[in-house]
């Protein structure tokens, strides 16, 4: 095993597996709708024994070739699309709606729900913050050989493979783009699944220290061992192959971030953006467009 594949291999193995998790995979149209900027098909998608996520596919107004496209992961559709899924009223989130920016650009988008509203059936709002802990501990407890990461992952892929499956799409050019907890599944998905083409991420904490990468639905214990074995997301870049690579710094990224981009082999400045706005945690709609104009023209 060269030196390459080691270094992937002690990433995989930290993530881990989990156990009895054969599934049917399925996919199941709900229901088709339009809105002024997209037209829209919400799925019911397996992802894992007796589980689904809601999964929006978002093309644009018009198609008439194979399409470039985003996987775009958050907490669940609606924010990402910039609509109420229910009303088809806009959210006004624009520092968090990518995908809605996306699809206007002219790329097919899928979003869905975060595994803390499909893991438990849980009688709790969807912005209920504790799902995210009970349905981790749940994870952890039916598989403790695997992460919160490492589902957050599963899931991510699983919209990777619908694009791939869909004629509208150029599966060559797939990219992925997401904020916060976006951007971490984002980061960690698009440097492991070598379909994704290029990766843009804001504001999720490249540093360990400096985001909640200790808590059980993302590293939880294991984020020791990584620190012990000097394991950080510089090497991670690295091994997914330096692809075209976005990051927009604002609060739990700030200019130190850079340096992980540097340490990762980056030397190349067409090869890398690197914006850090220092105004909160959501970037201006300003700082977003730079980083897509970018992703145009790298993949």
């Amino acid at each position: 095993m060269n030196e390459f594949n080691d270094f992937t291999r002690k990433w995989l193995d930290l993530i881990g597996k989990p156990d009895r998790y054969e599934y049917k995979r399925h996919l199941r149209l709900i229901r088709k709708f339009e809105t002024p900027d997209f037209d829209g098909e919400l799925y019911e998608q397996a992802n894992g024994p007796g589980t689904v996520q809601q999964t929006l596919l978002m093309l644009p107004k018009t198609v008439n070739e194979k399409l470039p496209a985003v996987v775009v992961p958050f907490y669940y559709p609606d924010r990402a699309a910039g609509y109420n899924l229910d009303t088809l009223e806009p959210t006004d989130e624009p520092g968090v709606s990518m995908a809605l920016h996306l699809v206007r650009r002219g790329y097919v988008a899928v979003t869905a729900e975060a595994y803390h509203l499909t893991y438990r059936d849980l009688d709790l709002e969807r912005q209920d913050f504790s799902r995210w802990r009970l349905s981790a501990d749940s994870l952890l407890r039916d598989h403790p050989e695997w992460t919160g990461i490492g589902k957050l992952i599963a899931d991510t892929r699983l919209l990777v493979d619908l694009l791939c499956s869909d004629p509208r799409v150029d599966n060559e050019r797939i990219g992925i783009v997401g904020h916060s907890l976006g951007g971490k599944m984002a980061l960690y998905t698009g440097c492991l699944d070598n379909r994704i083409k290029a990766i843009l991420c804001s504001d999720f904490g490249m540093d360990w220290d400096r985001t909640n990468w200790s808590e059980p639905w993302y590293w939880g214990e294991k984020l020791d061992k990584l620190k012990a074995a000097h394991m950080d997301h510089a090497e991670l870049l690295r091994i997914g192959g330096l692809k075209p690579f976005v990051l927009i710094a604002g609060l739990y990224d700030n200019e130190d971030a850079l340096d992980f981009i540097k340490r990762a082999g980056y030397t190349d400045s067409s090869q890398y953006l690197f914006i850090n706005h220092a105004s909160g945690h959501r970037p201006p709609l300003d700082v977003l467009e730079q980083g897509y104009d970018f992703l145009q023209k790298s993949f």
